[in-house]
């Protein structure tokens, strides 16, 4: 084995299992932590990058140790500022009946439309704008996250349809976090009518859970 493989596994290996088992702040759960998974990732890429750079044995070395310092500082950074936006969230979110989900440094929030739409509507219901109002306030906190705004329907009706109210649907949301003063370069709003459903569509239950918006919050790593 090439001696710049032999100085990066050992390294990468040991900075990865540094997060294999702490405890989850929300669930009670033993699981990995997202930021020392993030800095155990940017460790392993960063002590790559560095190593490779190098034309001796100690240049390697050195320039793969201090990639692997400045990897980890970037990934932990980007995780730790994702987990406490995850953390405000799942605070102010309690009891609206919108869902928080953690999808590595990505954060979606699920809102069906029982609490954001009337039937037939992409009018916000006085419930949505409440609680989009807390959205907007954790949102204005953390400014480095892009939010990309997702309108999706059941399979009722036809395709034109529901492509053109899931859109309505997304705009609603993004309009309204602009209103409460969340910058709109921030925003995206796209809609995708019933063509990524999460249930199946034979049952009133799985269209329930069909008809949804979805906001999902993406750090924008190269300025943290």
């Amino acid at each position: 084995m090439p001696k710049t493989y032999r100085l990066i596994y050992p390294l990468a290996a040991a900075v990865l299992l540094v997060g294999c088992a702490t405890s989850d702040p929300y669930g009670g759960q033993t699981q990995r932590s997202k930021t020392l998974t993030g800095a155990g990732i940017g460790a392993a890429i960063g002590a790559a990058a560095g190593a490779l750079s190098g034309d001796g044995s100690t240049s390697r070395r050195d320039r793969a140790l201090i990639g692997a310092a400045v990897g980890a500082a970037a990934g932990g950074g980007i995780g730790a500022y994702m987990d406490r936006q995850e953390a405000q969230l799942r605070e102010r979110m309690q009891g609206t009946g919108i869902g928080v989900d953690r999808q590595g440094d990505d954060i979606i929030l699920n809102m069906p439309s029982s609490v954001t739409f009337g039937f037939d509507s992409s009018e916000l219901t006085p419930s949505a704008r409440s609680a989009l109002n807390d959205v907007s306030g954790v949102l204005l906190e953390y400014p480095e996250t892009r939010v990309n705004i997702a309108g999706h329907t059941d399979s009722t009706g036809s395709a034109e349809y529901n492509q053109r109210l899931s859109e309505r649907r997304a705009q609603s949301v993004g309009n309204y976090l602009a209103q409460q003063g969340v910058q709109q370069y921030r925003l995206s709003m796209s809609g995708y009518g019933f063509t990524q459903p999460v249930a199946s569509n034979d049952t009133e239950a799985g269209r329930a859970q069909n008809r949804r918006v979805e906001i999902t919050l993406t750090p924008m790593q190269q300025q943290m």
